[in-house]
């Protein structure tokens, strides 16, 4: 894939991907008949990648992502992470996912939401205690340990859940709209951070959003997707430089990958890239 373009239907990437989702359909039963939400859904997904889902409204970002974290099944085809099948994968705790919504316990303090999943799991003493620590400085917050969630700001409480999800080293970080409901410059700020912390980890990450300007910034590539029933039509290799920062969002080649991405998403996606004026109305945005 070249100069912002891609190839519709299947992706591959070289080497042997964390996960594989090979011919998959889903097909939901409705009172009034059935919803086909994915049709045809062929991806590879390499470790250590940043990779975004982005399309129209409905039409299957999401329960792409489910499937691949065993929270529904495929009516059709294979999902395999880490080499073996999702359900499996969420057996053995391969993942961790993030919502839009933080979903955190009010009764427990900043801390010990992160160490819910350690909880769980049966980790206990300097050893739960440690990774706790150590996951609270990762995303900044260690001096609001003995805070309560309603303490906190939304794109702080978003943190303690990225904090709780990685606390069991997952080899994958599922993440569905994090950040859809902050605001611009909190949603920045976010970016920003994420990137800074994926860097740290190199754990692989797929994330869902409506955000054009979003995507391009996070990933190692986007996957753009139809809509409903959602298929694959096109991968853009996102080939900007890192880390990334501020000045990532001024470059040319930035805008120039916004653009392939908005023409992918409206239908065109053959072709040389277009070439986006310099205009940070050109980076604003979202779909759907």
């Amino acid at each position: 894939m070249t100069d912002g373009g891609g190839s519709a239907g299947e992706t591959r990437a070289v080497g042997d991907p964390v996960v594989s989702i090979r011919g998959v359909h889903k097909v939901f039963q409705v009172a009034d008949g059935r919803t086909r939400a994915l049709e045809s859904i062929d991806v590879d997904i390499q470790r250590g990648e940043f990779v975004s889902l982005i399309g129209p409204s409905g039409c299957g970002k999401s329960t792409l992502l489910r499937l691949i974290g065993d929270l529904t099944a495929p009516t059709a085809g294979i999902v395999t992470v880490n080499g073996k099948p999702a359900r499996k994968a969420r057996l053995d705790r391969d993942y961790g996912m993030v919502f839009q919504a933080p979903v955190l316990f009010d009764w427990r303090t900043v801390e010990g939401n992160v160490r819910l999943p350690l909880d769980i799991m049966g980790v206990r003493g300097r050893e739960r205690d440690r990774r706790a620590r150590e996951m609270l400085e990762l995303v900044e917050l260690h001096d609001f340990a003995r805070h309560y969630p309603r303490q906190l700001s939304g794109g702080m409480q978003q943190r303690v859940a990225i904090a709780r999800a990685l606390a069991f080293e997952p080899k994958i970080l599922l993440m569905d709209e994090p950040f859809g409901a902050l605001d611009e410059m909190t949603r920045e700020r976010m970016n920003s951070e994420l990137l800074r912390i994926w860097e740290r980890t190199k754990t692989t990450i797929v994330f869902v959003t409506h955000s054009i300007p979003e995507a391009v910034f996070l990933s190692s590539r986007v996957i753009v997707m139809s809509a409903r029933p959602g298929r694959i039509t096109n991968v853009i290799d996102v080939d900007l430089g890192r880390p990334r920062n501020e000045e990532t969002r001024e470059q040319e080649r930035y805008f120039q990958l916004v653009t392939a991405v908005r023409e992918s998403l409206r239908g065109r996606v053959d072709g040389e890239t277009p070439v986006a004026s310099p205009d940070r109305t050109m980076a604003e945005g979202t779909i759907g």
